[in-house]
C-alpha cells in the first residue's frame, strides 16, 4: 500500500549547516506517529518540510503518492493535510465562533467576508457547531479567543486544523503549556475527534513521553539530524540508545 505520507532521504541545509541528513519516513493510514527527540535533533525542520513550509534541499516528500516538497501549507490542506501549532495561534481580537469559521469557511470553498457568512451561510454555521461540540467550545464560542484558559486555547487551535477536515493532521507540541491533567483531557478530545471526522492518520512531535508512549502506534527518534530509530513503542522503550541519548534528555 502507498504510503499516506513519505519522506524519502531528505537533507536539509541552511548554508553550511546541516540541519537533515538523509531522513526517511512514511506515515500509512490509520497510524499515530511521534516524532521525538531532543532539541536541535531537526524536529521543526523535518515538520517544516512535511508541511511543504521548506523544500529540502534534496529528496522527495509526497502525500498520497504526490511530490509536495515546498507547495506550502495551503495547498497541502486543499489536498488533505492540515497541521497545527506549538505556539497556539488563535486570533486574539476574534470570537471562538470567529476563528472556527475561517477555516470552516475555506473549507466550504467560500469567499469574501468570513464573519457576514457565518450569520447567513448554514454550511459555516454548522461546521463551526459541530468543531466546538467536539472539542468542548459549545458553550464558549461567543468568547473573545483571547480570554480563554491555555487548555481551551490548545483546543481552539487543534480545532481549527481539524475544521479543514483532513485527512493527515500534524500537531506540534498539542499538549505544551498545559497541566498534566489537561493534557491527557486534550488528547482524548482530539483522538476522539479525529475518529469522528474520518482523519486517517495523525503525526504529533511531542516531548511528553507519557503522551508519546500512551498513544502512539509508532515512534520515530530523531538525533543530529538523522532517524535514530523508527518502531513501535515497545521496541522504542527497550532500545538502549534511544533511551539514553533522547528519551533520558526528554524526561
Amino acid at each position: 500500500m502507498t504510503p499516506l505520507l513519505e519522506a524519502r532521504d531528505v537533507v536539509k541545509h541552511y548554508g553550511d549547516v546541516q540541519a537533515l541528513n538523509g531522513v526517511t519516513v512514511t506515515v500509512r493510514e490509520d497510524e499515530f506517529v511521534s516524532i521525538i527527540g531532543p532539541n536541535g535533533a531537526g524536529k521543526t525542520t523535518l515538520v517544516n518540510v512535511l508541511t511543504g513550509l521548506l523544500r529540502p534541499s534534496s529528496g522527495r516528500v509526497t502525500f498520497k503518492g504526490r511530490d509536495v516538497a515546498g507547495v506550502g501549507p495551503v495547498r497541502l490542506a486543499g489536498l488533505g493535510m492540515a497541521r497545527s501549532f506549538q505556539l497556539v495561534n488563535v486570533f486574539p481580537g476574534l470570537t471562538v465562533a470567529e476563528t472556527l469559521a475561517v477555516p470552516t469557511l475555506a473549507r466550504c470553498g467560500r469567499g469574501g467576508r468570513p464573519f457576514a457568512s457565518l450569520g447567513r451561510d448554514a454550511d459555516v454555521r454548522e461546521g463551526v457547531a459541530e468543531m466546538a461540540a467536539l472539542f468542548g467550545l459549545t458553550d464558549k464560542l461567543g468568547r473573545p479567543a483571547r480570554t480563554l484558559p491555555q487548555g481551551d486555547k490548545k483546543l481552539l487551535d487543534v480545532a481549527s486544523a481539524f475544521a479543514l477536515r483532513p485527512e493527515l493532521i500534524l500537531m506540534d507540541e498539542p499538549t505544551s503549556g498545559v497541566s498534566t491533567h489537561d493534557k491527557t483531557a486534550i488528547m482524548e478530545t482530539l483522538v476522539h475527534a479525529a475518529k469522528r471526522i474520518g482523519v486517517k492518520a495523525i503525526i504529533q512531535v511531542e516531548h511528553d513521553m507519557d503522551i508519546v508512549f500512551g498513544y502512539s502506534d509508532r515512534i520515530v527518534a530523531l538525533h543530529q539530524g538523522r532517524v535514530l530509530a523508527d518502531g513501535p513503542p515497545d521496541a522504542i522503550r527497550a532500545d538502549d540508545r534511544v533511551v539514553a541519548t533522547v528519551i533520558g534528555r526528554l524526561r
